[in-house]
């Protein structure tokens, strides 16, 4: 019998590659035909690993989904960006490699990432998703986000709704 394991933990530099493979694997997956394919492409592009250890170099809390030693996805999370909202947290990004997807690994790395958040001192936590973005929609409700707030953001002209989820602890 193989036994495999499971882990979350801190970024490191070396795994940068791995998680540029992630994020390119994971947007293309989720925004194709959501997103304009010019701005999804330049997306993609202008995050290679080197972007992804800058990041890592500039203390950015990126944490990773380890199974059996490789990098099936990640997050990035820190103080939430919008003023108005009565949380301090948020989940920049939360993605796995479509391969991962839909078996609970998403449900374990939030998981970490909202007690990051708590860790650090963070009193409640937001996670902003794109209105036609039907899975992410249903995985943060199934994690117990409610609803708080509605918003747009533009892509190559293109306006798209998009929705905050809220925890509170």
């Amino acid at each position: 019998m193989t036994t495999i394991t499971i882990n979350t933990r801190r970024a490191k530099r070396q795994d940068a590659e791995a998680i540029a493979e992630v994020h390119d694997k994971s947007w293309m997956n989720a925004y194709s035909g959501m997103l304009p394919h010019r701005a999804l492409n330049r997306m993609v592009q202008r995050r290679g690993a080197a972007w992804w250890a800058q990041a890592i170099d500039r203390a950015t809390v990126i944490h990773v989904l380890e199974i059996g030693g490789t990098i099936a996805g990640y997050a990035t999370i820190g103080r939430n960006r919008v003023k108005t909202l009565p949380f301090d947290g948020e989940v920049y990004e939360l993605y796995l490699l479509p391969e991962y997807q839909g078996v609970g690994l998403g449900s374990h790395l939030f998981l970490d990432a909202l007690g990051e958040l708590k860790r650090r001192g963070l009193k409640g936590a937001v996670v902003w998703v794109l209105a036609d973005n039907h899975p992410a929609i249903r995985f943060y409700r199934n994690a117990g986000g409610r609803e708080i707030a509605e918003g747009k953001e533009t892509f190559d002209g293109v306006d798209l709704m998009k929705i905050a989820f809220a925890w509170e602890w």
